[in-house]
């Protein structure tokens, strides 16, 4: 199955019933100290979506710069080896389960 178009599908559903419930909400914004601009019977879901949308660009420089960071040594990169420990570890399990049937 498509997994990701039933996944589009049922989060536009959801935001047609976010907005539907929202149409006839509505709130006033004020920009700076003491009203200096005020927007005035905006819709309640724009105000939502316009701060989802101002969110996720405010991440997008972290996200570029977490995905440029370059290993800074040889071993960097590589995943670290764990000590096996005697005390307390089990042993490991056979490939047909713990009663050997699988």
């Amino acid at each position: 199955m498509p997994w990701r178009l039933i996944g589009c599908v049922v989060i536009l559903i959801l935001l047609l019933g976010f907005i539907g419930f929202n149409l006839e909400n509505r709130c006033d914004i004020s920009f700076g100290p003491r009203g200096l601009l005020t927007l005035s019977q905006v819709p309640v879901y724009f105000t939502a979506f316009a701060a989802f949308i101002l969110g996720m660009l405010c991440s997008i420089p972290l996200v570029i710069s977490l995905r440029t960071k370059k290993p800074k040594g040889p071993d960097q990169g590589k995943p670290k080896k764990r000590e096996k420990s005697k005390a307390g570890t089990p042993e490991p399990v056979p490939d047909g389960g713990t009663y050997g049937i699988d």
